[in-house]
């Protein structure tokens, strides 16, 4: 029976995504019901398998044997998801393939990794996270999702949802930071991003929460290394924004790497089974890490691909991403009684429920549209959105005597640093279909503002090509340009230095065991301090970086990350003033490696002050201080303000709620964004809570000397945390509040809570 014939035999009816809980879930099932029971075992089986692209499908036929059957596969029925296929062409020809060659004509779902954008880049996760601001995130989401649907993908393996504290991990760039608060904002801001209101709009594109789970703590940093967490971190800081995930609608999960407690999480009933599909009643579908079924065999875990397969499709993950494990093995082991059919026949459903919330079954080609493709991809909307996220991502770390903003005129403006002719790099890693040196450069955007510019490289950060899949090699050695650097500089009134991390020196695979400047960019800006004082250092980096000696000299610094496409113009604006950065940073900046990991967020020890001078038996490091760099929160503006008038209100006994009030006034000259944030401190609890725990923020913006009331409402869910049997509940006791632009300032107070039954 073909599509066609399935489509007769089932009455259309329209999804929203919003109303996929209680609206029409049940007409969706008897579709997705109708079709199962067309399918043969081996039918089923394959909507669980995802092929990675293997040729150019508008081509002539593939002659390997490994391609010629994937081709093969895709007419029997036995595909049900393709990755990296991409543009309309290709997309419609393979598509073409599975809806009518094979026997049911089933869709499949094209994914592609959207992580932020995909032609036209915004900026990278961490960056965008380093706004705050959930509407610019879902918005960069939603363009996101709009330029990748017009190219035939409707998939997309993002947001990660990875909470981290180790910059060490090349993929902090992928997430959001270290706070469990601020990362399951930003996750639901960019779910609603990718798969918007409906989730049958061409423009919309399914998402998917990663990894699962702990991924984001690694031991050393090492990347694809072992989880060793404890409960209570398993419970209130890691699997809180997967929480919120799910509770957003998000349609698929992708498991993690890493092995927790002992067992690797491609095939952790724990996770996928207990917690997931029972406990949050997930009812989308579970895909695998690239080849993590057949990694089951290195972990130790799995003697062969046919156990591996077994032991992951009862822990419960749904698809399989390119292991081919699936597709061989699992028929043969539901009929030796190894796996229960029922098993087959719930992930198979899972898989083609998304296919009707998409819906693909109405019109399997709907991402098909040539001329769509055309006008959207790289469209002036597109464009745009990337300029103001970026824009909205820059934090101002550091600006003594307001060096910063430069003057537009009569300023002599000297540029230095090989990042800052970049075309490739502000692109950033995970860059989808990014053509190669389509980014902005800072020379270019600072053009704009002054065409004389100065411009001086110094020496290369990388030497060679910078691939995707390749380690990249470091410039230690060759000076070359720094003599011609320096002797500018003396010239100049302003130096304007780029530094930092090469787009593609952070991401997958891509640790570090040490976080200062790469290369010779260090001896760079000492050089060029000794010459002359004045110096802005623009950072471009996907972690955070240790920056002691930066901190301490040079007197402006701008975390700039990666910004994507339109980096450079948006490093411009804020330079030159024409846009008042606002940015906060979403992960502690660390003093030297020897910290890491370090969090605002750490629970105090026993012996957590110095309790008289010098003395040694206090937790602390003899050659330097305790304390972040910069802090979690941390950012200037080219305005101040200030805080007053912190009040709590206690309505807990009556509505179950806790008001707080502050004061906020614009004290400086310029119109201004302060981020204002809420932390808390649970004092005394039966489980020992962090020093201080995230627990609202608002963005503000103020003309000068102005100000407004800012209001906070806590309530159960932010009162409370999770037990480690990971049951949520709430008690009396002492709360601390503060109030203020960090997670080290601000205005405090304090409030007993005790109308909690």
């Amino acid at each position: 029976m073909s599509i066609t014939a399935c489509k007769e035999a089932i009455p259309s009816v329209t999804f929203n995504e919003k109303d996929v809980a209680h609206l029409e879930q049940d007409a969706i099932d008897k579709k997705v019901d109708s079709v199962l029971n067309l399918m043969t075992l081996e039918e089923k089986i394959g909507q669980m398998n995802q092929y990675n692209g293997f040729m150019d499908f508008t081509g002539p036929v593939p002659k390997t044997e490994d391609t010629k059957r994937k081709f093969e596969h895709i007419k029997m029925g036995y595909v049900g998801a393709m990755l990296n296929v991409r543009g309309v062409k290709e997309v419609r020809a393979v598509q073409k393939i599975a809806v009518e060659q094979s026997r049911l004509g089933i869709p499949l779902i094209f994914g592609y990794d959207v992580i932020h954008g995909y032609e036209t880049m915004s900026p990278i996760p961490l960056a965008e996270a380093a706004s705050w601001d959930l509407k610019a995130i879902q918005e960069s989401a939603r363009l996101a999702a709009k330029e990748a649907s017009a190219a035939g993908i409707n998939w997309t393996f993002a947001p990660m949802v990875d909470v981290s504290r180790d910059p060490r991990w090349g993929r902090v760039m992928e997430g959001a930071g270290e706070d469990p608060f601020l990362s399951s904002e930003i996750a639901v801001a960019r779910i609603q991003g990718f798969q918007g209101k409906d989730l049958t709009s061409q423009e919309s594109i399914m998402a998917c929460a990663k990894h699962f789970a702990a991924y984001g703590f690694p031991e050393a940093g090492r990347e694809y290394n072992n989880a060793d967490i404890g409960t209570s971190t398993l419970y209130n800081i890691v699997l809180p924004p997967f929480k919120a995930s799910n509770d957003a609608g998000v349609r698929t999960f992708m498991n993690s790497f890493n092995q927790l407690n002992g067992i690797p999480a491609t095939a952790n009933k724990f996770l996928l089974r207990d917690i997931l599909k029972e406990k949050w009643n997930f009812n989308g579908f579970v895909v695998s890490d690239w080849g993590s079924v057949a990694e089951l065999i290195p972990h130790g875990f799995a003697p062969n691909g046919k156990m591996a397969a077994k032991l992951a499709v009862k822990a419960g993950t749904d698809m399989d991403m390119e292991s081919y494990l699936y597709v061989n093995e699992l028929a043969s082991l539901v009929k030796e009684g190894l796996v229960n059919s029922a098993t087959i026949d719930d992930a198979a459903r899972r898989i083609l429920k998304v296919k009707f919330e998409l819906g693909l079954f109405d019109n399997p080609y709907k991402y098909c549209d040539l001329e769509r493709e055309k006008k959207v991809i790289g469209s002036k909307e597109i464009i745009d959105g990337a300029l103001d996220m970026a824009l909205k991502s820059i934090v101002l770390l550091k600006n003594e005597n307001q060096l910063l903003p430069l003057d537009k005129r009569g300023q002599k403006v000297v540029l230095i640093g090989a990042l800052a002719s970049e075309k490739n790099s502000p692109l950033g890693n995970w860059r989808a279909a990014a053509k190669e040196n389509t980014g902005v450069s800072v020379l270019e955007g600072m053009q704009q503002y002054d065409e004389h510019i100065v411009y001086s490289k110094g020496p290369e950060v990388i030497i060679g090509k910078a691939e995707f899949t390749k380690e990249i090699r470091i410039n230690n050695t060759d000076i070359t340009g720094m003599s011609e650097a320096v002797k500018a500089a003396k010239e100049a009134d302003v130096v304007v230095m780029v530094l930092g991390e090469h787009g593609l020196q952070s991401g997958e695979g891509r640790s570090r065991t040490q976080l200062g400047l790469p290369g010779l960019q260090q001896e760079l800006l000492e050089e060029v301090y000794k010459v002359n004082k004045n110096v802005v250092l623009v950072l471009n980096n996907g972690r955070p970086l240790a920056l002691p000696w930066a901190k301490e000299h040079i007197p402006a610094i701008v975390e700039a990350w990666q910004l994507g496409s339109q980096s450079g113009n948006a490093i411009a604006q804020v330079l030159y003033g024409d846009y008042n950065p606002s940015g906060k940073l979403p992960m502690s900046f660390p003093r030297n490696v020897g910290q890491v990991p370090i969090y605002y967020n750490s629970k105090s020890t026993g012996r957590p002050s110095l309790p008289s001078p010098d003395f040694v038996f206090w937790s602390h490091y003899q050659d330097v201080s305790n304390d972040a760099l910069w802090v979690f929160g941390h950012g200037l503006s080219y305005t101040t303000f200030e805080y007053t008038d912190l009040r709590v209100t206690d309505n807990f006994s009556s509505n179950d709620t806790i008001d707080i009030t502050v004061n906020l006034r614009n004290s400086g000259k310029l119109k201004g964004k302060e981020i204002v944030q809420l932390y808390i401190r649970d004092k005394f609890s039966s489980i020992a809570r962090p020093v201080k725990e995230l627990k609202g923020f608002k963005l503000v913006e103020l003309e000068p000397d102005s100000s407004t009331p800012i209001s906070f409402v806590l309530d159960k869910s932010h009162l409370g945390f999770y037990d480690n049997e990971g049951n949520w509940f709430i008690e009396n006791g002492s709360f601390d509040i503060w109030v203020g632009g960090s997670s080290d300032a601000g205005l405090k107070t304090n409030f007993e809570l005790n109308g909690v039954e």
